[in-house]
C-alpha cells in the first residue's frame, strides 16, 4: 500500500506564497513610484516659487557678479530639466545638496532634525492609541442600546470640537492656559519630559477624536454579535467578556485607522513644532521656505513624504498579516 500526498495541501502553500511574492512586488513599486512623483513635485514647487533665492541670501546689496557666480556654483543657471535630472541624481546617491543660506549638507540638517520630529509624532500616536481605545470601549458600554443619552452627546459633542479645531491653535490655547497662566509646563523647547506634555497632547486631540468615535462604532456592532451574547449566556466575568472576546474583535479597524493617522501626526508636527520652538524639522523648513533655500525644503519635504509613504506600506503589510484575505485584490 503506497501513501500519496493530497495534491490541496501543497496548492494552498504555494498559491499562497506566489499570493505573497505578487503583494510584495506591487507594494513595492507602487512605494517607488510614489517616491518619485513625490520628488518631482517637491523639485517643482520651490521652483514655482517666484523669488531669486541667491538673491534672498547674499541679500539685496550683494554685488550682481557674486550673485550670478553663486548662482553658477549652484546650478541654478542651467536649464530647469538639467537641474531636475540632477536633482534626482543625487537622490539615488543621497546627495541632497547644501543649503544656500547656511552652506551646511541637506543631509546633516535633516541627520539633526529628525528625531524631534519623529520622537514628537511617535508620542502622540502612543498617547492617542492608549487614550481612544479605552474610551472608546467604555462609552459604547455605556450607551449600549440607548442608554446614557447625555453621555453620548456630551462624547460625541466633544469629539467634534477636538477633531474639527486645528492642531495648531489648540497648541496656543494650552500654552496660553497651562504654561502662561498656570505656570505648569515650559513655554517653549524641549528640556525633559514635562516639554512633550503640551506639544504631544495638541498633536493627538485630534486622532483621539477620531479613533475614540472609530472604537464606539466597531465596539457597539461586537456587542451585539450571536457570540457575544453567548459569553453573557454562560455568565463569564464583564473583565472577561469585554476584554477577551469583544476588544480582539473590534480594534482592528481602531488600529488600520491609527496607522493612517500615524503618518498625518508626522506631518502635523510641522507646525505644532513652531507654536512650540520644538527642535525638530517643521521649524527648519518654515524657515528655509521664507528665506527660498531650494535644496533644503526639497530636502525636508521629500523626507516628511517619505515617511507618511513608509508608514501607509507598514500598515499595508501589517493588514496583510492580520489578514492574508485583504491581499487578494492584489493578486
Amino acid at each position: 500500500m503506497t501513501l500519496q500526498l493530497a495534491a490541496p495541501a501543497v496548492r494552498p502553500a504555494s498559491w499562497l506564497g506566489g499570493r505573497w511574492v505578487r503583494f510584495a512586488v506591487r507594494r513595492t513599486g507602487r512605494l517607488l513610484v510614489s517616491v518619485w512623483v513625490l520628488a518631482t513635485a517637491a523639485f517643482l514647487m520651490v521652483h514655482a516659487v517666484p523669488g531669486d533665492p541667491v538673491r534672498a541670501a547674499l541679500g539685496a546689496n550683494a554685488p550682481a557678479s557674486l550673485v550670478e557666480a553663486k548662482r553658477a556654483s549652484l546650478g541654478l543657471d542651467r536649464p530647469l530639466l538639467e537641474q531636475y535630472l540632477s536633482f534626482l541624481q543625487g537622490l539615488v546617491t543621497g546627495d541632497l545638496g547644501s543649503s544656500i543660506v547656511t552652506q551646511v549638507e541637506v543631509s546633516e540638517t535633516i541627520r539633526t532634525g529628525l528625531p524631534g520630529t519623529l520622537t514628537l509624532a511617535v508620542a502622540a500616536f502612543v498617547l492617542a492609541v492608549a487614550v481612544s481605545i479605552p474610551l472608546g470601549v467604555g462609552i459604547a458600554v455605556l450607551t449600549r442600546r440607548g442608554r446614557a443619552r447625555r453621555t453620548e452627546f456630551a462624547f460625541a459633542g466633544t469629539s467634534v470640537v477636538l477633531g474639527t479645531i486645528p492642531d495648531f491653535l489648540l497648541g496656543v490655547l494650552l500654552v496660553y492656559l497651562f504654561a502662561v497662566e498656570l505656570q505648569w509646563f515650559p513655554v517653549a523647547g524641549r528640556s525633559g519630559p514635562e516639554s512633550y506634555v503640551l506639544p504631544v497632547i495638541a498633536l493627538a486631540a485630534g486622532a483621539v477624536a477620531i479613533l475614540s468615535r472609530i472604537m464606539r462604532v466597531e465596539m457597539l456592532a461586537v456587542l451585539e454579535a450571536d457570540y457575544m451574547r453567548t459569553a453573557r449566556a454562560k455568565r463569564l466575568s464583564p473583565l472577561r467578556t469585554y476584554l477577551v472576546h469583544a476588544l480582539p474583535n473590534a480594534v482592528t479597524a481602531t488600529l488600520t485607522i491609527g496607522g493612517l493617522l500615524l503618518g498625518g501626526l508626522v506631518a502635523g508636527t510641522v507646525l505644532v513644532e513652531n507654536v512650540f520652538a520644538w527642535p525638530g524639522l517643521g521649524g527648519t523648513l518654515v524657515r528655509s521656505m521664507l528665506g527660498k533655500d531650494y535644496p533644503l525644503v526639497q530636502g525636508i519635504v521629500l523626507v516628511y513624504g517619505v515617511l507618511v509613504l513608509l508608514v501607509q506600506t507598514l500598515v499595508d503589510v501589517l493588514l496583510a498579516l492580520l489578514d492574508p484575505r485583504s491581499t487578494i485584490g492584489d493578486s
